[in-house]
């Protein structure tokens, strides 16, 4: 029986969620498995991996095949690298102290290098969000002088126009004396009657 580490597919159309898993190489991606060693989800940055580590490594040593994808994982989580410490060890070229000084320094500088990939991560969120504020605002600013300078136009007219049509009229009725508008025109008119009524003198 071909005993393969390989991961099961679960989540999910477009969000996917795998466990990384134990099972018969004959058996369906997604059927039975023998033991469940982690999960491993990729829709976060960095991916999220939880693993049994000693399990995973028990397996790898008992002759579990890992999968292209599983073995990348295991490599990530510094599985592999354990494995060929202890390998090392059985050989008789380290001691235990020795593998685990060396491991502990693998795994500080993986976490490093993760660490240092987050950070740059949020870094780099926060200055597009600061980049996209600032752009926001300028077209903003130049939609609001566009307008301004559309409605300016218009405000002078609405302004300006009765104001003028106002003080015309004013000064025309104030340059237009009350005698000739009130008295002097009936006058001229009922003149004009008399004297056409009158008869001639003989």
């Amino acid at each position: 029986m071909a005993v393969k580490i390989r991961l099961q597919r679960h989540g999910k159309k477009d969000a996917p969620f795998f466990h990384i898993v134990v099972a018969d190489g004959r058996a369906p991606r997604d059927g039975r498995f023998i033991e469940k060693l982690g999960t491993y989800n990729p829709n976060t940055n960095p991916a999220t991996i939880d693993i049994n580590f000693t399990s995973a490594v028990n397996w790898l040593q008992n002759g579990a095949q890992p999968t292209d994808t599983a073995r990348a994982i295991l490599s990530y989580k510094g599985v592999l690298y354990r494995r060929h410490l202890d390998g090392g060890i059985a050989k008789g070229a380290l001691t235990e102290e020795q593998a685990q000084a060396k491991f502990d320094k693998w795994i500080e500088e993986k976490e490093g290098k993760v660490t240092g990939k987050t950070n740059s991560l949020a870094t780099a969120k926060q200055k597009a969000a600061a980049e996209r504020l600032t752009y926001e605002t300028k077209v903003n600013a130049d939609k609001a002088a566009k307008l301004a300078l559309k409605l300016s136009p218009l405000a002078e007219e609405v302004a300006e126009a009765p104001v003028a049509e106002v003080e015309a009229a004013t000064e025309e009725v104030a340059e237009t004396p009350v005698a000739e508008v009130v008295v002097e025109a009936p006058v001229a008119e009922a003149a004009a009657e008399t004297t056409e009524e009158a008869p001639a003198a003989e």
